[in-house]
């Protein structure tokens, strides 16, 4: 689907033009009339881990006798200058050193994951939210994870975040072992 971001257009409709401040503080902490699917928020991750650029999402099983469409093979640049996604870079790695997503560096310390947490409110239990990459510099990964009813994202959302990001990685941990010793998980070569 199409994601949203509102402007100032789209509150002078319902409004009539008289909305303020306090009708749009919501949207600075992603709440409110903000629309977004998991897969754009990781494209949004993979677009921060890339300093400003990414490559349109696609799905492909095969190509045969033909290339793939130069629209999923050409970087994209938005019009933010790389500097501010340093700025975020580096919040996002200090989530992970000392924020909500401390967890993730707990359970994968050599990851170098750099991460956002987020609750959706619910009427019911909250959603569980995060989204990141990994390693901070030269990244492998982006990833978003919701757990629907999962609660505060550090709860759910960063542990299984980190362990997609690890295995991804292919760097042996903890986390791993751990789930497969607990039998979550069968292990497979």
């Amino acid at each position: 689907g199409r994601g949203l971001i509102p402007n100032a257009a789209f509150y002078d409709k319902p409004y009539k033009g008289r909305w303020n401040g306090l009708t749009v503080i919501s949207i600075a902490i992603g709440q409110g009339e903000i629309l977004a699917t998991p897969l754009q928020i990781a494209n949004l991750s993979a677009t921060i881990a890339n300093r400003g650029h990414f490559i349109t999402p696609h799905i492909v099983k095969e190509i045969q006798d033909n290339q793939l469409d130069s629209i999923y093979r050409t970087p994209r640049v938005p019009t933010i200058d790389r500097i501010h996604y340093e700025e975020v870079v580096k919040g996002m790695r200090a989530a992970v050193t000392g924020g909500t997503c401390r967890v993730a560096g707990y359970m994968f310390p050599e990851g170098e994951i750099c991460g956002k947490t987020g609750t959706a409110q619910n009427r019911g239990h909250d959603h569980s939210a995060f989204m990141g990459f990994a390693p901070m510099n030269n990244p492998k990964i982006a990833i978003a994870v919701y757990v629907e009813n999962g609660g505060f994202g550090a709860t759910y959302g960063v542990p299984i975040g980190t362990l997609m990001i690890e295995i991804t990685c292919g760097v042996s941990s903890w986390a791993p072992r751990r789930i497969l010793s607990r039998g979550g998980m069968r292990a497979t070569t």
